[in-house]
């Protein structure tokens, strides 16, 4: 019986830790999409940034 009871332990155990593992990977599949979402906007906002600061420096000229 305890060799038993051991075996069983051990499925249960490896059962609840692969549930553990499908979590985490969802959680870090969930991550990397958040961290791909904002990446997109920081590159938006780079683009727009040297925008504003390319036409304020050609207003800057035209003023001279």
């Amino acid at each position: 019986m305890g060799v038993t009871e051991r075996v069983w332990g051990a499925f249960t155990a490896i059962i609840k830790l692969e549930d553990k593992v499908s979590r985490q990977a969802d959680a870090m599949r969930a991550q990397q999409v958040k961290i791909e979402d904002l990446t997109g906007r920081i590159i938006r906002l780079e683009a727009q940034l040297e925008l504003l600061t390319g036409a304020a420096l050609v207003r800057q000229i035209r003023n001279r």
